[in-house]
């Protein structure tokens, strides 16, 4: 299981350009963990709405992670990369057998989304470099938007 305190302590002592290259990792796996759950949700015959909010959240991580891919390699002239894993994918998909199961899924995916966020605005209160306290804030403003697209998923099926 992911360790959040080891995570964050790594992520405190990264440069820019490393903390760069770390995002750019987690928003290509949030977004293939999102198109999975798109698809799950899918074959197991669940509203419309649920497909959609995941698969929206896929397509956002994706773009943030072709931009910012963009920015790295204008800026660094080499490809991001990373071996600190990402803090906003936990193992739900695993759990996710049954269409019963769908408000624990959002349940685990919200609670992933706040623990995300958290610890970027607590990275941010962290470092001395601004450039990296704004972009642990941008970090945090955007899984704060991913944990309000699920809630109000959540919330729409009952939650």
């Amino acid at each position: 299981m992911l360790d959040v305190d080891d995570v964050i302590e790594r992520l405190q002592k990264l440069s820019y350009e490393e903390a760069l290259a770390y995002w750019i990792a987690s928003e290509l796996e949030e977004a293939e963990f999102y198109r999975k759950l798109a698809e799950r949700a899918k074959n197991l015959g669940l509203p419309e709405s649920l497909v959609e909010t995941f698969l929206r959240l896929s397509e956002d991580s994706e773009r943030h992670a072709v931009e910012l891919r963009e920015e790295f390699k204008a800026s660094f002239g080499r490809e991001p990369s990373t071996e600190i894993p990402p803090l906003e994918v936990l193992p739900v998909l695993d759990r996710f057998e049954r269409a019963d199961q769908v408000k624990e899924v959002l349940e685990t995916a919200m609670e992933s989304e706040l623990i995300a966020m958290n610890a970027y605005k607590a990275l941010a209160e962290k470092v001395g470099d601004e450039r990296l306290r704004e972009l642990y804030l941008k970090l945090a403003d955007v899984e704060r938007g991913h944990y309000e697209a699920l809630k109000r998923e959540y919330e729409r099926l009952g939650g």
